[in-house]
């Protein structure tokens, strides 16, 4: 008896918890972005969706090729990165345009295995190039006969193309999906349904632009998601797929976030089937969301909009000569329940740049939380009934043994709760001493995929704890440069730090031999990983950039001057600048910093540390450090922001000049904008950049008196009408100890930056 209820039971849990795994993980959330848009990409509000589609790539008529017209290919080759600022979860896709209104060029393309051979070739290579992880066929109207047969070895041929170049070069295999149109039961016409089912990660059906004015001479609910009376609508679109054997867990119910309007022949006449003599308002008739409600909102009380709930469709007429039908946040929200209930695979909403205000995708969104939650709550009462029946069962059959199991059980939650995390939400001062389990569990065991990054002191993993909130663990090695000291020092400090520019810690854990730092968690890691990369570094406008240094500034100015204690980092560089979802700068990494006695002037060291290129000469020679040590280094910091420049590399003509070098040498001839990242346009910024970079010469200069306070920094920074000082020859430079025969000890060394290595070795003094 007790095995066949343990079965049961299990085999319950199985597919309960399957089942909901699978609904919380695959739904697609997919936006249609054309390049031409009148939004940029980095106005989409990525968060809301799970996939962006990127429009268009084109077929070139002669050799199959896949092109993307010269002027659009700046915004495909930053269009990745732009978009997964906001989400690195993100996936995007390219969009390859079939010609569905002139085919032959596709057409011709897959009648001959060579042709096909070149697009498909073309389109993996070009996808990778400009960092998509996908690519998507749009525009293929249905086909026939030969051409029916054709599009299916295609799609074949596509699939085992992408699959072999992933394994060869150990990548991700690219997604592919497909655009797929409304048919009749009566269409001769159709798609490769086997072969799409099989190949094709998902589909698209494009559920709108049924009836438009341009062509049809009687108005028409364009995206109906029901009808009647031979009405083409989304439902019966979608049955129709489903009878010719495509199945609903690889579909998608495309959105529209755009609407149609009408110049009716009759005044007064509304909804579907009245007599139109074309399209209003604009010249096809098609108005973006955003339009229709501006548009809505001019009118004022003169619009009245009417929403029926038998066709889903909303729509308004305007001085009874004009009829306008689209879908507002009931027809979207209905639509996304519709895809719910059918056991469809997701939505894409055609185009993300219409929305309002983001209303559409939100109301969408709602929809997709409000059924999680309610298959969630289903699932727990269902569950927990049946573990209450199957423990009454065990009780009853095993009576004589349930004290001791239930003794057993008891002792073995006490274990796992002890590990358990703890409430995050609460004092935010006071740090969390995680249990190592919680920790292991979060990151999956530190494996790789949540491998962040490396340095001397370990590893960084990304964690997602029980109750969702993602967090950054700092693991230090047993190797580590930073040392125990180190570890209690980053914890007695940060714990007592709070700003809104400085990374916050929540806790850590030294169980098991572990010394693990729990931080919050930036999606945009660090600023070095946009800097020094030509491809990212354009998405770090001078507008981006200024808010950057503002936010460094601010958070040095915090350390110094407004905190309980005064605090001196002694490593501040590019990869200790941590960047949020909105690109917002949080200084971090506390292990090597010092509490400073207010009103203390310096203090001495004989244990060097920090890294190469940001560490003042006075640290270096005599172990000296002070407030001005962090000035220093935020200088060779700003230089490197408005440059893009490494300090690792030397420059000048015969490249013998080091970064700090060539910045002085260049603004003393009146050149300072030669070493300007090419790019910046100050123009509108009340920051200049030629200003910048005047007071990050002065925040380098080799004697510690002679550079400004953060104070000063800031005010010089904010304030274009304070007098900025000239800079003296920069600390490090080579003419100056060559020209300095009075110290030969230093003379005889070559100070060079290597960039990122850090110091924290025992120096004899």
């Amino acid at each position: 008896m007790f095995p066949t209820i343990f079965a049961f039971f299990s085999v319950f849990l199985s597919l309960t918890s399957h089942s909901f795994a699978a609904d919380t993980t695959s739904w697609v959330k997919a936006g249609y972005y054309y390049s031409g848009n009148e939004i940029s990409a980095s106005e989409i509000k990525s968060t809301l969706f799970t996939h962006i589609l990127c429009a268009f790539a084109f077929i070139n008529s002669t050799n199959y090729n896949i092109f993307i017209n010269s002027s659009e290919q700046h915004k495909f080759s930053t269009f990745t990165n732009t978009v997964k600022l906001q989400n690195p979860s993100l996936i995007t896709l390219l969009s390859i345009y079939g010609g569905r209104e002139s085919p032959s060029v596709f057409d011709s393309m897959i009648n001959q295995s060579s042709y096909r051979k070149s697009f498909i070739d073309s389109s993996i290579k070009t996808a990778r190039k400009y960092e998509f992880q996908g690519i998507d066929l749009s525009g293929v109207s249905p086909k026939q006969g030969q051409e029916l047969a054709n599009l299916a070895t295609l799609l074949k041929e596509w699939r085992i193309a992408v699959t072999s170049e992933a394994r060869n070069t150990r990548k991700t295999e690219l997604g592919l999906v497909m655009a797929g149109y409304y048919l009749k039961a009566s269409d001769s016409f159709s798609y490769p349904f086997e072969s799409m089912q099989k190949n094709l990660d998902w589909v698209h059906f494009v559920a709108y632009d049924y009836y438009l004015p341009k062509k049809d001479s009687v108005t028409g609910f364009h995206a109906a998601l029901y009808g009647s009376s031979g009405w083409e609508n989304t439902d019966s679109g979608i049955k129709e797929w489903r009878k010719r054997g495509f199945s609903s867990n690889k579909l998608v119910i495309g959105l529209p976030y755009h609407g149609y309007a009408w110049k009716l022949v009759k005044q007064g006449e509304d909804g579907a089937g009245k007599q139109a003599s074309g399209p209003a308002i604009t010249m096809d008739g098609s108005m973006a969301y955003k339009l229709i409600k501006s548009y809505i909102r001019s009118f004022g009380e003169g619009v009245v909009l009417s929403y029926n709930n038998t066709f889903v469709v909303n729509y308004f007429t305007v001085a009874s000569t004009t009829w306008v039908n689209f879908d507002d946040v009931e027809a979207i929200k209905e639509k996304v329940s519709y895809a719910k209930k059918n056991g469809l695979l997701g939505y894409n909403v055609f185009q993300v740049g219409n929305d309002d205000n983001w209303v559409l995708s939100k109301a969408a969104q709602e929809v997709d939380e409000d059924h999680h939650n309610g298959r969630l709550l289903i699932i727990v009462l269902l569950t927990t009934l049946t573990a209450a029946v199957l423990l009454g069962t065990v009780f009853c059959y095993y009576y004589q043994g349930t004290v001791a199991i239930l003794t057993r059980m008891i002792y073995k939650l006490r274990i796992c709760f002890s590990e358990a995390e703890e409430d995050l939400n609460g004092n935010a001062s006071d740090l969390i001493v995680f249990g190592y389990l919680t920790i292991k569990v979060a990151t999956d065991n530190f494996s790789k995929e949540n491998k962040l990054g490396q340095g001397g002191f370990g590893a960084v993993y990304k964690g997602k704890l029980r109750k969702g909130q993602e967090i950054a663990v700092k693991r230090l090695s047993e190797n580590s440069n930073q040392g125990l000291e180190e570890f209690k020092n980053e914890i007695t400090l940060t714990a007592r730090l709070q700003h809104v520019n400085l990374v916050r810690l929540l806790g850590y854990c030294t169980k098991r031999n572990e010394k693990l730092l729990i931080y919050e968690y930036l999606p945009n890691k660090s600023l070095d990983h946009f800097l020094f990369d030509p491809r990212k570094s354009v998405l770090l406008d001078w507008k981006k950039r200024v808010n950057i240094i503002e936010g460094i500034t601010q958070g040095l100015v915090y350390l110094q001057e407004y905190s309980n204690f005064t605090i001196i980092h002694r490593d501040l560089k590019a990869s200790n600048v941590l960047l949020d979802h909105e690109m917002n700068p949080k200084i971090s990494d506390f292990g090597m910093a010092r509490i400073f006695e207010k009103y203390e002037h310096e203090a001495n060291t004989s244990r060097i540390v920090g890294t190469y290129g940001y560490v003042p000469p006075e640290y270096v020679k005599k172990g000296i450090y002070s407030l001005k040590y962090d000035v220093y280094s935020f200088g060779v910091l700003l230089l490197q922001i408005i440059s893009g420049k490494r300090t690792s590399q030397y420059y000048g003509p015969h490249e013998n000049m080091n970064l700090l070098e060539y910045a002085y040498e260049l603004w003393m001839e009146g050149r300072g904008v030669e070493f300007l990242d090419p790019s910046l346009d100050d123009s509108t910024s009340h920051c200049k950049i030629m200003r910048c970079m005047q007071v990050a010469l002065l925040c380098v200069q080799e004697n510690s008196a002679d550079r400004p306070s953060m104070l000063e920094v800031d005010l010089l920074l904010k304030n274009e009408g304070t007098p900025v000082g000239t800079p003296n020859m920069p600390a490090f430079s080579i003419k100056k100890h060559e020209d300095d025969k009075g110290d030969s000890s230093t003379s005889r060394l070559k100070f060079s930056s290597i960039n990122d290595v850090t110091i924290s070795e025992m120096v004899a003094r």
